[in-house]
């Protein structure tokens, strides 16, 4: 497996990410939520929650994922060191969240579905995330994102500060920086293969039927996706379809879009030039920063502390509502 010390984010930052970041920054209201997530939001809680409730990766608590995760950290010369932990959950999933302490939650059923390259796939993939900085502004979408879909219709002012436009642009985000995140996948694994087969198994992976599933056919289905552009209503239902036609927005674009995109890079002089040790180097990071750009003034600030207020004393009502006997 290749090696990048000094690696900077910025040598394999996809440009789609860096400019949805840039939309999303330019949105009104941005700032402003930046600000009130800086100040109200708490990493702890999120820490002493995994510590009680997920088993943490080890030398002596899975021995063979956190000799993986340790070459992939590595590999892509993040530090310090993140947290690994493993969670009892039926659903496949990883993520990677924290700025202050990151770290990377993986769902027993993912390690039950994926071989071990895959699961090599997945950690450099989370990885990826932080070392592109992507998780404080995961975390913020999150906190955002889930204030207006818990509230419906905002209330307390908050209307003009989490607009639908804000909403859009964190979505938006979200998916492009998964880009970034193979990329990452693809410098540690150094094969295309693995991360396809990956990509694959969360389209539609089965423990019982797997050996069925086939590469190739997959490849052809990720070349037929693409062909539907060729057709403009084709594209408006995919849009309408990322951006909650099915009632839902998408954090994550298509696996056989992700395949495609990664194909595209994997076959280009950027990505050769990487292996053989021409990257940018840490120094001019780009790291994330989500202060305001300019201190609102005394009243602004007293107003929105106000409002975040009474909106947790509604979510805590709502939830209190829910936990409640009829």
């Amino acid at each position: 497996m290749p090696t990048y010390p000094g690696l900077s984010s910025e040598a394999f930052k996809h440009p789609l990410d860096r400019q949805a970041e840039e939309t999303l920054r330019s949105v009104p209201g941005f700032d402003l939520v930046a600000k009130s997530f800086v100040e109200y939001f708490y990493e702890r809680p999120q820490l002493i929650y995994l510590m009680g409730n997920n088993i943490k990766v080890g030398p002596r608590q899975y021995s063979t994922l956190y000799g993986i995760f340790r070459e992939c950290v590595r590999d892509l010369d993040i530090h310090p060191e993140p947290i690994l932990y493993v969670n009892q959950n039926p659903f496949v999933n990883s993520y990677a969240l924290g700025h202050e302490q990151p770290y990377i939650v993986i769902n027993t059923e993912l390690l039950d579905l994926l071989d071990e390259a895959e699961i090599r796939t997945v950690i450099a993939h989370e990885l990826g995330h932080i070392k592109c900085d992507h998780t404080l502004l995961i975390q913020m979408a999150i906190w955002a994102m889930g204030a207006a879909s818990l509230l419906g219709e905002l209330t307390f002012g908050l209307g003009n500060l989490i607009s639908t436009g804000l909403i859009y642009a964190f979505y938006e985000w979200r998916r492009k920086a998964e880009l970034s995140a193979d990329r990452a996948a693809m410098l540690v694994m150094d094969d295309l293969k693995p991360i396809m087969q990956t990509m694959m198994k969360l389209a539609g992976g089965s423990q019982k039927f797997g050996h069925e599933c086939s590469l190739d056919e997959f490849i052809r289905q990720a070349d037929n996706y693409q062909e539907l552009d060729r057709e403009s209503l084709n594209q408006l239902y995919k849009f309408l379809i990322y951006n909650g036609g099915n009632s839902a927005f998408l954090t994550h674009p298509f696996p056989v879009e992700r395949l495609h995109y990664l194909r595209d890079w994997a076959n280009s002089t950027e990505y050769q030039q990487i292996r053989h040790g021409n990257y940018q180097r840490v120094g001019a990071e780009g790291a994330i920063d989500v202060k305001a750009k300019e201190s609102p003034n005394k009243e602004e600030v007293e107003a929105l502390r106000r409002q975040i207020e009474q909106l947790q004393a509604e979510i805590d009502r709502i939830r209190f509502q829910k936990r409640s006997p009829e």
